[in-house]
């Protein structure tokens, strides 16, 4: 499997790692998740995908790039420090390259902000992956964006306001 279709699928994992299941509800282009935040969608040339088990998933068009949010509320797990949560997010990947990882603001919260490059499981294709991390006392919020290398900085814009769009509601 090559190109788009083994980006969707780095996606799709990843959305499985992430472990829920919800509705989607889009109303002019903000989608507004169950467990209380909305984000809004990055516009033409990305496609929701309908059944995902993340919250809400998007595949780029004509390129081998998906982004995801998933919030997991869960006070227990929202107690977990980064370390776990980053071990956790990143299951099912290898031969990890970390190229950036610092904590910047979004929508007033502290995110942890990691950009790494490596290999699914079972696979030698490498992909490139920018995720942020949020959490408050009842849930964990997770947005990310996974590419291959060579059109990572493509979708990267539309990643970048999508997080910005992020808020808890």
């Amino acid at each position: 499997m090559a190109g788009p279709a083994r980006c969707a699928a780095v996606v799709a994992a990843a959305a499985l790692a992430l472990g829920a299941c919800a509705g989607k509800r889009i109303e002019h282009g903000i989608y507004h998740a169950r467990s209380g935040y909305h984000v809004a969608l990055p516009g033409e040339g990305w496609d929701v995908v309908e059944h995902s088990r993340a919250d809400l998933e998007l595949r780029q068009r004509g390129a081998p790039a998906g982004m995801l949010v998933n919030a997991l509320c869960d006070a227990r797990v929202a107690r977990h420090g980064w370390d776990v949560l980053t071990r956790q997010l990143l299951l099912g990947l290898r031969e990890r390259v970390i190229v950036e990882t610092d904590d910047v603001p979004v929508n007033s919260r502290v995110a942890l902000h990691r950009l790494l490059e490596g290999r699914m499981r079972d696979s030698d294709e490498r992909v490139r992956i920018e995720s942020y991390t949020l959490k408050n006392d009842r849930c964990v919020y997770d947005l990310l964006y996974v590419a291959a290398p060579e059109a990572f900085e493509g979708g990267q814009p539309a990643f970048h306001r999508f997080v910005e769009s992020f808020r808890e509601e």
